[in-house]
């Protein structure tokens, strides 16, 4: 079964096309590529961001507060109503990220987003996620506001597997079409030659890493998917109203 909580710390780096290929090499010693990630593959990463119609949620982290909280539909591709997708909150406080999911069928999870009539659990769900997604919904009357695809590489640790790096690539973001079904395209988030590399761990991340990162000059970076996309909307808002 997978994972359905996960409770760790998460930093991100924006690094470029030579760094990715300087350190890659020197991971191969310390880490494992997981299963989707075999010979150098990525793997395609869907998600559907839920927001309030004036974009209360993602306003309030752009901000910095102690607490702040996303509801996402994700899939791993892109998928038909019959295949699995993840319905998941992501919660962050005092920089601990905690994410809690259930499976569920694409054509169950949209039947429960759009007439928010939760629906009973099957063996496949988790019925107390089920129940803190149905708070959360009628609680903000959040709406499908922001598709984001990536194509990711993950990696985890061979002494400790609780320690993932991933990289993300190709991010691809549109406001139309709003579904896991309809492909991932998009307009790019980051201009070519950057990737987003993300750690993840428990608790700290292992000494050998932090002698990478220092080494090859790799720093810590404020980025949000998210938040990043649409702070640029507004921008082109703003040029625009100009005109």
């Amino acid at each position: 079964m997978a994972i359905e909580v996960f409770n760790r710390y998460e930093k991100k780096y924006i690094i470029t096309d030579e760094m990715y290929h300087s350190i890659a090499p020197i991971l191969e010693n310390y880490m494992e590529t997981d299963d989707h990630s075999r010979n150098g593959n990525f793997y395609n990463i869907c998600s559907i961001y839920y927001d309030t119609p004036d974009a209360e949620l993602i306003r309030k982290s752009i901000e910095g507060p102690v607490y702040k909280e996303k509801l996402r539909l994700r899939s791993y591709g892109v998928v038909k109503p019959e295949d699995k997708v993840y319905l998941e909150i992501k919660k962050k406080f005092n920089g601990i990220v905690n994410k809690r999911r259930t499976g569920m069928l694409l054509k169950e999870a949209c039947q429960f987003l759009d007439t928010l009539v939760k629906p009973e659990p099957k063996p496949y769900m988790n019925s107390q996620i089920l129940s803190e997604i149905d708070y959360l919904l009628h609680r903000y009357s959040l709406i499908p506001s922001l598709f984001i695809s990536y194509d990711r590489q993950a990696m985890f640790g061979k002494e400790d597997d609780s320690f993932r790096i991933t990289f993300d690539t190709n991010i691809r973001t549109r406001r139309y079409e709003l579904g896991l079904d309809k492909g991932n395209y998009g307009d790019e988030l980051l201009p070519s030659g950057l990737w987003l590399m993300e750690a993840k761990m428990e608790n700290t991340a292992p000494l050998w890493f932090a002698k990478l990162l220092s080494m090859s000059q790799i720093y810590p970076a404020h980025f949000s998917k998210y938040g990043t996309e649409y702070k640029r909307m507004l921008e082109q808002k703003g040029l625009e109203s100009k005109q």
